[in-house]
């Protein structure tokens, strides 16, 4: 049988990391933290997911980054999930530090105050989570997994899912912002329907 190259598998070398060979999907959310000076930081994450069922949120950082040991010290941090046309405020929170330490691109980024913690969450986005510091587990390469417990949790009230409105129109009102790493994102407008098997339960 002659194969495609639609249909051909190829062996990746795993001596290297295997993520930038392809695409696949993630969220983007700001992960925003408190730095010892008492100032906030803000920086973008796609690693990240809800953490089973219940109300646990977790993301992959490095100890290199100011994120890591912003909640190590503090024990928690808040997690905004920005819209699609706010794209580059998203991108302006990844920018270098400066020769002080500090990110003059922070002050372009509007922010408002946690509710329930000490930390700010980026205006205009669709779901906002505050969170206390569950537990670190270092030793992923040099990557660590953070996991926090949320506290606090605000949605936008458009995204809001409820029994009188199809979920369908909830997205096209409120669209998603999807990253596609490595270096692309979408917009997710359009779902369908899950075919559950009869009597499938999580």
């Amino acid at each position: 049988m002659n194969l495609t190259s639609s249909d051909r598998l190829i062996n990746l070398d795993l001596k290297q990391p295997i993520w930038d060979r392809f695409f696949s999907v993630a969220p983007l959310v700001v992960i925003g933290t408190k730095e010892a000076d008492g100032s906030y930081d803000l920086a973008p994450k796609h690693l990240a997911m809800p953490f089973g069922w219940d109300n646990y949120f977790g993301f992959i950082c490095t100890p290199r980054h100011h994120t890591y040991q912003n909640i190590k010290r503090e024990r928690s941090f808040t997690v905004s999930f920005p819209q699609p046309d706010q794209v580059m405020l998203t991108s302006l929170s990844a920018a270098p530090r400066c020769d002080k330490d500090t990110k003059p691109s922070l002050t372009a980024l509007p922010t408002f105050l946690a509710s329930a913690m000490e930390g700010v969450l980026l205006k205009q986005g669709y779901l906002f989570l505050e969170c206390e510091l569950e537990r670190i587990i270092d030793g992923f390469s040099e990557n660590s997994l953070i996991v926090g417990k949320i506290i606090a949790a605000q949605v936008l009230e458009s995204a809001l899912r409820r029994s009188d409105r199809d979920d369908q129109d909830i997205l096209l009102e409120v669209p998603l912002l999807v990253y596609l790493p490595p270096g692309r994102y979408t917009t997710v407008k359009q779902s369908f329907s899950f075919p559950f098997h009869t009597g499938f339960k999580r």
